[in-house]
Parts: structure tokens; sequence; C-alpha cells
């Protein structure tokens, strides 16, 4: 069992950044390819961004892309969330994954671990 934990959330005016970590248990971390979904309120979960276990590899929601950078540090087993120019509709609850497998997959169906969410709000 991967244990996930989010960190980073809270609220943000319009237009600046947080960034987010996950921390991650376990010691085939490098393994794991790892992804980042957010759930809004009333609206189901959706993928945000993932990242190969290597790091080669990254892969965003087309409507993200330019905004969100996805990034791992495998000697600290944290993968990261940068996230710049903030808009209101980015509020929702971001949720750390992890995959059994390496390499990248955009669905929540495709992965394996969850950690319980960190709340970013971003205030107009």
């Amino acid at each position: 069992q991967v244990q996930l934990v989010e960190s980073g959330g809270g609220l943000v005016q319009a237009g600046g950044s947080l960034r987010l970590s996950c921390a991650a248990s376990g010691r085939t971390f490098s393994s794991n390819a790892m992804g980042w979904f957010r759930q809004a309120p009333g609206k189901e979960r959706e993928f945000v961004a993932a990242i190969s276990g290597s790091g080669r590899t990254t892969t965003y929601a087309d409507s993200l892309k330019g905004r969100f950078t996805i990034s791992r540090d495998n000697a600290k087993n944290t993968v990261y969330l940068q996230m710049n120019s903030l808009k209101p509709e980015d509020t929702a609850v971001y949720y750390c994954a992890a995959r059994r497998a390496s390499g990248v997959v955009t669905t929540v169906e495709g992965m394996d671990f969850w950690g319980k969410g960190t709340l970013v709000t971003v205030s107009s």
C-alpha cells in the first residue's frame, strides 16, 4: 500500500500561484507514475497532470497547459504541482494519485492509490 499526503493548498486570489506537494511512502517511488486530479463541488473528479516514474514524461489537461507544471523528486519521494495564474474555476480539492506502473495515464480508473486531498480556493 502506497500512502500519499498532500500539502500546500489554501486560499489565493485570482492571478496568484500555489505549489502543492505530495509526499509518498514506499521504496519503489520511482516505479510509480504519479498524477494530480481535482474535484470541484458538484462535479466529477478530473485529470490535471501526470508524470512518469522517471520524470521524463509529463502530460496535462488541455485547459491547464502553460499554467500548471508537474514535477517530481524521487530522492525525496515527493511530487509537486506548480499552479500559476490561478482562476476561480481552479477552486477544487486537489488529489495526488499513484499508479503501480511507471507509465503515465490520465484517468481516475488508471490510478491505484489516492491521497485525501488538499483544498485550493481561488477568490476573484
